[in-house]
């Protein structure tokens, strides 16, 4: 397989792509129900192609067929070494398609295509093979008692698990989820954000050719107030594992309550902070680092640094730093390797981003880099890394997820200043701290109310590193072996001894 080299050559591709326009429930393409998603290029603003939008009915028809094969066992029952086989064939089908699934992710979502062919397609196929080789190495337990009895403890797969993923990393986001949950045994229904479907049709189309039975995984592009209503209202789901917004996610913990009380895992909203001590060992680095912490992914990340805290006797120089870093991550054409910025994901996401800069100038902070749309001649959705220095926290781009290149700096003198401007925020995903001295790295970090703490870097990770948050940031974990435990049932088995 030859890697396209230029933008040229990823033009040349993309128009000989083909594009799924259909779901898959039960093993087969899916039309749905005749509503569709119009499914548009954010780096153009032009239809790429156009898929089903599954209705109620649809869902209906999706949950019968995984509960079938659930039931039947082609999948929970089948020997751990062959149920391993498969997802291991998965992650090498999705490798030997490497440049086709890259090149949907960018024109489906608008990221750089590098980022999807070094790390987001790389990523997710690593991610089920990881847990394929999990399959035939966890343990059950024993628990300790009396001489007279003896006390199993096993994990069973839930049954149906339906896994709600953004738009912002699609086939990884989906991997971080799907993977365990296959991995348990479970069937597993995929909902894909409406915006961006196209990558996952095509890991339906390869778990099929690796051998996963039909019903096993199912895929549903929809909307969220029917598709993703009706997954979180359906009864005969087990559980459901959803990231994105935190307003959505406290409506499939109503829809649980409504239901079945169905397990509910959320992966919400961030606002996360990074903080920058005056003893940072590397001021080149971490200024980098910053930026690539809020203006990665055109800063559509939950984990994003979007606010920054420097301490006031490195300030100066810091700002010089990271806007120097920041300049050279000016968005481009997605498809061009070069290019370290791509699109937004669509225009109304795009407005939105406006609306928050606007508000920045409007409600006093001082906008000291970016602030625009650009690009507008090819009809994409395109905004400069836009920087603002802040004093006040109480405006909307301190306290709201902006999910774009929007970074507030703020300066601050004393370590508890800084630890007291971090945790002020019913956010608690992610967070990063720069320092040379030890005992305070280990001191803040343990202060900090965040499920993931980054000391002298940011963004760094492996599917070996629980990923997840606290407060309104959500709760559960994805990836590790604890994923496991979101997509399993402990049962305890008494046995008596005495004759």
């Amino acid at each position: 397989m030859t890697t396209p080299a230029t933008l040229h050559d990823w033009e040349a591709l993309a128009s000989t792509l083909r594009f799924r326009s259909h779901a898959i429930i039960d093993g087969k393409p899916y039309a749905g129900n005749g509503e569709v998603l119009n499914i548009v290029n954010p780096a153009t603003g032009k239809l790429l192609t156009q898929v089903p939008s599954c209705s109620e009915e649809d869902i209906n028809v999706a949950v019968r067929s995984a509960r079938r094969a659930f039931k039947e066992g082609v999948w929970a029952n089948m020997p751990r070494r062959e149920r391993k086989k498969c997802m291991l064939k998965l992650a090498q089908l999705i490798e030997e398609n490497l440049n086709d699934i890259a090149l949907l992710e960018t024109l489906n979502m608008g990221k750089p295509i590098s980022d999807c062919l070094l790390f987001d397609v790389p990523e997710s196929a690593y991610t089920y093979a990881w847990y394929g080789e999990l399959i035939d190495k966890q343990y059950d337990e024993i628990a300790p008692t009396d001489n007279n009895a003896l006390a199993t403890i096993t994990r069973h797969p839930l049954g149906v698990v339906a896994a709600v993923v953004p738009w912002n990393y699609p086939l990884m986001m989906a991997s971080w989820k799907v993977a365990p949950a296959l991995a348990a045994g479970n069937s597993v229904i995929l909902k894909p954000a409406d915006a961006s479907p196209l990558t996952a049709i095509r890991l339906g189309e390869l778990a099929l050719e690796a051998g996963i039975p039909p019903g096993v995984l199912n895929i549903v592009p929809g909307t969220g107030p029917v598709a993703g209503r009706a997954l979180g209202l359906h009864p005969d789901i087990d559980c459901l594992a959803f990231t994105g917004s935190t307003g959505t996610g406290k409506r499939f913990m109503q829809y649980s309550g409504q239901s079945n009380l169905k397990q509910i895992w959320l992966e919400c909203g961030g606002k996360s902070p990074h903080i920058i001590f005056d003893d940072c060992p590397d001021l080149d680095r971490a200024a980098l680092a910053a930026a690539i912490g809020i203006f990665n992914n055109q800063g559509e990340v939950c984990i994003a640094g979007s606010r920054l805290y420097v301490q006031r006797g490195i300030y100066d120089q810091f700002m010089e730093k990271l806007m120097a870093c920041a300049t050279q991550m000016q968005p481009g054409n997605p498809l061009d390797p070069k290019t370290a910025m791509g699109a937004m994901v669509n225009e109304m996401h795009m407005q939105r981003v406006m609306e928050f800069i606007q508000s920045g100038t409007a409600q006093g902070a001082t906008l000291r880099m970016g602030g625009s749309q650009v690009h507008s001649d090819t009809g994409g959705y395109y905004i400069e890394p836009t920087i603002f220095e802040v004093s006040a926290q109480n405006i909307r781009i301190v306290e709201e997820e902006i999910f774009g290149p929007v970074l507030a700096v703020t300066a601050f003198d004393t370590e508890e200043e800084a630890i007291a401007y971090a945790n002020d925020h019913e956010y608690g995903l992610g967070s990063g701290l720069w320092t040379a001295n030890l005992a305070r790295a280990h001191r803040v970090s343990r202060q900090l109310e965040a499920g993931l703490v980054w000391v002298n870097c940011y963004f760094d990770s492996n599917v070996s590193v629980p990923f997840g948050g606290v407060k309104q940031s959500g709760f559960g974990r994805d990836k590790s072996i604890h994923a496991i435990d979101k997509y399993t049932s402990l049962k305890s088995t008494w046995f008596s001894l005495n004759e």
